[in-house]
């Protein structure tokens, strides 16, 4: 009888969380931060909003730049338009784009420690909804994981970085409506959901919000102009709603004024937060930070919101709205991360588009 003494190969891990990697906090330090040049799409069809756009999204990068590298992804030939605005320092490289919002079409990057990796979750313009184009920004994720010189793991999950927020010690915010809605993953289960999530992730316990702030969804049909929704959206992102600030602490949206349908959604919220634990088994603390005193937007009710901001080496870059609430967030935020500089950059430009400063920008974690 003879016995095979051939050499043995073990099977590379399948995902993520087998081969040791993990989504880390966004509070840890960053090798740079990613982000999209606006061009001419639907979400900006007018000139004088595409121009106010640019301005808005060069604001951010040169925020941000005071505290670590920013390389921007722009359209063919579009560089040097980008180059003009965005100021000495900031990094272009150029790809097929249909839209600037970095958080959703870029990858999730991940660590080991040793080694960068990616998640290329699948887009699909936010639930394939009528104004949205994603024939190129489906496939930026894997670009700009090639260009970080990271190892790339594709995802089936219909599935945005803005829709995700972890606390880098085994917990992720979730919402009903994004993740399980029929629009991404129809047919798919909690429990599937959750098992592909922790699996890219690096993750184990999931807190699922049930919905995001009112007008992150479209309109009711009769509000709609043309056949059109009047405003844009992401179907309930959480990255507006509740954030991490760190193990255990969680910012909550609040909004005070009983006439905003978010009143309600936001009590509902921070008391299902309030009621949970993380991971580790500690009860989280909420810290409520309230909306801006502006109602409506844009002839729909606004959603503006201070927790969509941004966490970069040694600075949080924090949405302004030149709103009396705009003092008072900031100092609830430099409470929180005394040792980082606060920075108030206007974003109602950027919300008009359907999103944030977080929407717009991507951590790639050093390592």
């Amino acid at each position: 009888m003879t016995s095979d003494t051939s050499p043995k190969t073990t099977p590379a891990p399948a995902t993520p969380a087998a081969a040791g990697f993990r989504m880390p906090a966004e509070w840890t330090p960053h090798a740079r931060t990613w982000m999209a040049w606006p061009g001419p799409n639907p979400t900006f069809d007018d000139r004088d909003d595409l121009i106010a756009a640019r301005m808005a999204w060069a604001s951010v990068a040169r925020a941000v730049l005071r505290f670590e590298p920013v390389t921007v992804v722009c359209g063919p030939g579009r560089s040097a338009e980008a180059q003009s605005m965005l100021g000495p320092g900031v990094d272009t490289v150029e790809r097929d784009l249909d839209d600037a919002w970095m958080r959703d079409i870029g990858p999730t990057f991940l660590t080991d420690g040793r080694e960068l990796a990616a998640v290329d979750w699948t887009f699909n313009g936010w639930g394939a909804q009528e104004w949205a184009r994603w024939d190129h920004d489906a496939k930026i994720a894997a670009h700009v994981a090639d260009l970080a010189g990271a190892r790339t793991y594709a995802s089936k999950l219909v599935n945005e970085g803005g829709a995700i927020h972890v606390d880098g010690e085994g917990t992720v915010l979730l919402t009903e409506t994004v993740q399980l809605g029929p629009e991404r993953n129809p047919g798919w289960t909690r429990e599937e959901v959750e098992a592909e999530i922790h699996a890219m992730l690096g993750t184990r316990k999931a807190i699922w919000l049930p919905r995001g702030l009112t007008g992150d969804y479209p309109p009711p049909l009769p509000e709609r102009r043309g056949g059109t929704p009047t405003g844009f959206g992401t179907l309930g992102h959480v990255d507006i709603v509740a954030a991490f600030a760190r193990p255990g602490v969680v910012v909550a949206h609040s909004q005070p004024d009983p006439a905003h349908p978010d009143h309600e959604v936001s009590r509902e919220v921070i008391g299902l937060l309030k009621a949970q634990t993380d991971a580790h088994g500690r009860r989280l603390e909420v810290v409520e930070v309230p909306a801006p005193t502006v109602l409506e937007a844009d002839g729909h009710w606004a959603d503006y919101s201070y927790i969509n901001h941004y966490l970069c080496n040694g600075g949080v870059v924090l949405c302004g709205f030149d709103d009396p609430r705009d003092e008072t967030a900031t100092g609830i935020f430099r409470r929180l991360f005394p040792e980082r500089t606060v920075t108030l950059v206007d974003a109602r430009t950027i919300f008009s588009g359907g999103g944030g400063i977080h929407c717009i920008t991507q951590q790639q974690p050093r390592i």
